[in-house]
């Protein structure tokens, strides 16, 4: 047993297939220093971030509490809808680091879920057709007048 084979650093391959939470926790950085240029630009970066985020909040807000009243239902969640994809969208390239990934990859993630939302959507059209056309049929409310 060789204590120097007890005490080396784990290769990149082997994080990746083991705990990948230390390929984030800054076991991988090389930089110790809060005060390096690596460090402030994360630091930056984190804030930009938090910033837009902020600002799309409020504006999300400031709509609900000062404008949902004068618009149009429709044009105030066409706005919400946009501004919580906008939101879910930064979050997930700079949080969940989908920005970072190559193009292909990223059509990967979005297609079947674009797809997804499409099978939703087309899910609760049909049920609220199914519904209309059975409590409209002629032959149903004949049946339901003669029962009462």
């Amino acid at each position: 047993m060789s204590s120097h084979n007890e005490h080396r650093e784990p290769s990149a391959q082997e994080l990746y297939e083991g705990d990948q939470s230390k390929l984030y926790s800054g076991l991988m950085q090389h930089h110790g220093d809060v005060n390096s240029s690596e460090s402030k630009s994360q630091v930056k970066k984190i804030w930009k971030v938090f910033w837009i985020l902020l600002a799309i909040t409020l504006v999300e807000v400031m709509m609900g509490m000062f404008l949902s009243h004068s618009i149009p239902k429709g044009v105030v969640n066409f706005f919400f809808l946009a501004l919580t994809v906008l939101k879910a969208g930064d979050i997930v390239a700079i949080f969940m680091h989908l920005g970072d990934e190559i193009k292909s990859f990223i059509l990967t993630i979005l297609i079947p879920l674009v797809l997804f939302v499409w099978f939703i959507i087309a899910f609760l059209a049909d049920g609220g057709f199914w519904l209309h056309m059975n409590t409209s049929n002629p032959v149903r409310q004949a049946t339901e007048q003669v029962k009462h």
